[in-house]
């Protein structure tokens, strides 16, 4: 078969492939020329997922004739006007939006330069022209496209349904607004899914009212503001709390000179950054503003512009990850409100159904102070010995230091001062079936999971430790054999090095055991069995798949988790309020390991309204 040259209009099929993937393509090119053109407003309407009708309208600065027919013309554009592509200013650059959509839709163009007597319209179908006549368009322009994908019909096998492709394109239209929040947007679709962002103007209070409302309020009130700056680069934004997490990372919004992006470094530096709050299948919610010299930002990467590659992508990347761990750790312990927003739909609807009774039973697993213990209380002093016997039927429970009182086996104390209450976390009141402590503030009340609170804070100690001076030691009397099978056996024995680093001496002990010399001294006496063989377990199911740093604090958690507090536990008021105090310390103490929060705090006026006094 003899090479020949392909027909023009083909041509310009297969390469709109690379620009136009899917109705939010098109949407996305077609907002971003508005954006450049200066719009105020912008009002974006399609129809059956885009796939019928693209309508996208703006107040821009609009086109005279002769631009207008010069721009369905293939890498016609005019934001190069130098020829420079290293100082790329403007969303679109490369010429090929409208020429692209024109080839595989019908495409009507109404525009209206400042200052004309009359405006103009172009009509391109099947990728040819219809001629260019008067409009009476008052200002910007109007762009439609029509039956998307008509003349591939291949490209619309592969389309998702209406409803799937309408969501897309509202993602696409909201990303935009959220970096332009001096920009009226507004989406309107006949599958659902319309909204209307007023202006909000180019302050960082409008950008912050802007994210609001593309976002929802509950990401703006469960989320830290960040601003941080490092040579040629600038970062502003809001991260979300880690207890604000999502099953996946679609409430991610990355931004590079106003320009959303989906890039492998940054998706990379939020995962570091929140490495000590998350586990590996739970993803934050933010939204980051880099600003950069565009010198330094090469934006020309693939045609649809989601990639970005800088030219020192470990200043950017750094830069990032600072600036999320010290907004996490400005945090302390604050926690996302959701759960508790949610536990007061629960109450009142509880509230609201008729026939509810009390009964003595109702009141089981609660105790407040001066009443007997039934087990000893926790004693949290550091010591490599032995812990006191354990009460009846309750497990033995090792010591640990967190910079918290002892505690011994007399009656607990009367309730705190008053005082007290003015703390963040307030007073502790009482416990709740021995694994939740109840603290009144000063305008409500706070309920803590213990045992995830005292995880964190061993977590925490343990890992200051190891960056200090590293985890001290304590050498067992007996060495423990702990009998394994192979495959978790040579997991542990090829992790003997990381291990060491934590405090936790062993070395293979014959076919399918390992002998255990040295724990970490702060654990005291622990069940080492069980705790190698939860690490164990770990290895062997995450492999060589994390980086040593991260594996590192996998175990670090796995360890701390073993020696915490655990919930049946019976505290007394004394350990209570230290736990609340040392908790207001610690940074990242409002989440577990695991990102769940470590407690919740109900507002006095959301009580009061569950028993209409508000």
């Amino acid at each position: 078969m003899r090479v020949r040259r392909l027909d023009p209009i083909l041509v310009d099929r297969i390469a709109a492939g690379e620009v136009i993937e899917r109705p939010a393509s098109a949407v996305k090119e077609l907002v971003e020329n508005a954006l450049d053109a200066g719009a105020a407003r912008i009002d974006v309407a399609i129809e059956a997922g885009g796939r019928r009708l693209i309508r996208v309208i703006d107040d821009g600065c609009g086109m005279s004739a002769e631009d207008l027919a010069l721009a369905v013309e293939r890498h016609a554009t005019s934001k190069i006007p130098d020829g420079d592509l290293t100082a790329i200013a403007t969303l679109g650059f490369r010429g090929e939006a409208l020429p692209s959509i024109a080839a595989v839709a019908d495409l009507t163009i109404d525009a209206r330069a400042a200052g004309a007597e009359v405006g103009a319209q172009i009509r391109v179908e099947a990728g040819e022209k219809r001629g260019l006549k008067p409009s009476n368009w008052p200002k910007g322009a109007r762009v439609e496209a029509r039956d998307l994908f008509a003349a591939t019909p291949a490209r619309l096998k592969f389309l998702k349904t209406e409803r799937a492709e309408t969501a897309a394109v509202a993602d696409v239209v909201k990303r935009l607004a959220m970096a332009n929040p001096a920009v009226r947007f507004s989406f309107a679709a006949d599958m659902g899914a319309s909204f209307d962002y007023p202006a909000c103007g180019a302050s960082e209070e409008g950008r912050a009212r802007r994210i609001a409302q593309a976002l929802g309020t509950e990401f703006a009130d469960n989320a830290i503001a960040l601003h941080a700056e490092r040579e040629a680069f600038r970062l502003e934004g809001l991260a979300g709390l880690p207890t604000f997490h999502r099953a996946n990372a679609l409430m991610q919004y990355v931004y590079v000179n106003g320009r959303p992006v989906r890039d492998k470094l940054f998706s990379g530096a939020i995962r570091a950054a929140y490495l000590d709050f998350l586990s590996h299948d739970r993803h934050p919610a933010l939204a980051l503003f880099l600003e950069c010299d565009p010198r330094v930002v090469d934006v020309n990467v693939h045609p649809a512009k989601a990639e970005v590659r800088f030219s020192d992508p470990g200043r950017a990347r750094g830069l990032v990850v600072g600036a999320l761990k010290e907004a996490l750790a400005s945090a302390l312990h604050r926690s996302a409100d959701t759960p508790a927003r949610a536990a007061l739909d629960v109450l009142a609807e509880r509230a609201r159904t008729p026939g509810r009774e009390w009964s003595a039973a109702s009141g089981a697993g609660f105790s407040s102070f001066g009443g007997p213990p039934r087990s000893r209380p926790l004693d949290w002093n550091l010591r490599s010995s032995p812990s006191a016997p354990a009460g009846f039927a309750e497990p033995p429970q090792a010591a640990f230091d967190v910079g918290l009182p002892s505690a011994d086996a007399r009656p607990a104390a009367a309730p705190p001062a008053a005082a007290a209450v003015e703390n963040p976390l307030g007073a502790a009141r009482a416990q709740l079936h021995e694994t939740y402590i109840v603290a009144q503030t000063k305008d409500g009340l706070v309920i803590v999971d213990q045992h995830a609170a005292h995880e964190r804070l061993v977590y925490e100690k343990l890992k200051a430790q190891r960056e200090a001076e590293g985890v001290a030691r304590q050498l067992l009397l007996v060495p423990r054999v702990v009998e394994l099978d192979a495959t978790r056996l040579d997991a542990l024995l090829s992790a003997q090095e990381e291990l060491s680093a934590l405090g936790l001496a062993l070395e293979p002990f014959g076919p399918g055991a390992a002998l255990v010399r040295e724990t970490p001294a702060a654990l005291g006496d622990i069940d080492v069995g069980r705790l190698i063989e939860d690490i164990a377990d770990l290895l062997a199911e995450e492999g060589d798949a994390r980086g040593l740093t991260r594996r590192l604090d996998a175990l670090l958690a796995r360890v701390a988790c073993h020696h915490s507090v655990r919930a049946g536990r019976r505290l007394t008021a004394e350990e209570m309020n230290a736990l609340l105090r040392e908790m207001e310390k610690t940074p990242g103490a409002g989440q577990c390991n695991h990102g769940r929060p470590t407690y919740v705090e109900l507002k006095l006026a959301d009580i009061e309204k569950l028993f209409g006094r508000g």
